[in-house]
């Protein structure tokens, strides 16, 4: 395995699925439902998100190439998605994946109609753009079964942390107050602000070499 991917991608896939700032959401979600179901529904949210995770890792590449876009075409672009997710993580958004606040209000509208393990909570708020863009990006140029692995560890192991915390979510939850929740969030944007910086400057120095120099 390689370390070094490993650990991008795990920054990467650690900051744009944010357990913590995913908790809120989830308790929102889960009002009404007792310790039982609830710990039903972050078993369910952990395999859904680990199932497409896989199918992504899987098919990224091939799709980038039935397009006919290249890795450092898709790099550029989703360094810029990247960007603009971190700037409103920055700013005070609390839901990475969530969209306008008119599409969060049809979303916990629809999930009152039944199971929300599926929608909103696995897609599009945990496995969303965001995440599907790093993982694209950073399958993109992998050329062996060693990088395939690291980028699988690094994603079961962000997942492993957003199960176990959405587990103990009630009393989490009890002990996490907002003013936490938020310098988190905005923790998290800087970090994801400056991988996707790098994302768009090694796309930028692939496609146009001039740069480099």
């Amino acid at each position: 395995m390689n370390p070094t991917l490993f650990v991008q991608a795990f920054g990467g896939l650690f900051a744009i699925m944010n357990p913590f700032v995913a908790l809120p959401m989830f308790l929102a979600l889960t009002t009404g439902y007792d310790l039982r179901r609830q710990r039903t529904t972050a078993v369910r949210v952990a395999l859904f998100s680990v199932l497409m995770t896989a199918v992504i890792i899987a098919s990224g590449s091939a799709v980038l190439t039935f397009f006919g876009v290249s890795v450092n075409d898709f790099r550029v672009a989703g360094g810029i998605v990247l960007l603009m997710i971190a700037l409103g993580m920055l700013n005070g958004g609390s839901a990475a994946h969530s969209g306008s606040a008119d599409e969060r209000k049809h979303q916990e509208a629809q999930a009152g109609q039944g199971d929300v393990a599926f929608y909103p909570l696995t897609f599009p708020m945990l496995v969303g753009p965001g995440t599907i863009t790093t993982i694209i990006v950073f399958t993109g140029h992998v050329d062996s079964v060693a990088g395939y692995v690291a980028v699988s560890a690094a994603a079961l192991a962000t997942i492993a942390v957003l199960f176990v915390v959405l587990w103990f979510a009630p009393a989490i939850g009890h002990h996490l107050g907002q003013t936490l929740r938020t310098i988190m969030t905005r923790l998290m944007g800087m970090i994801l602000a400056g991988i996707a910086v790098s994302m768009v400057v090694a796309g930028l120095a692939a496609l146009l070499p001039g740069l480099a120099r």
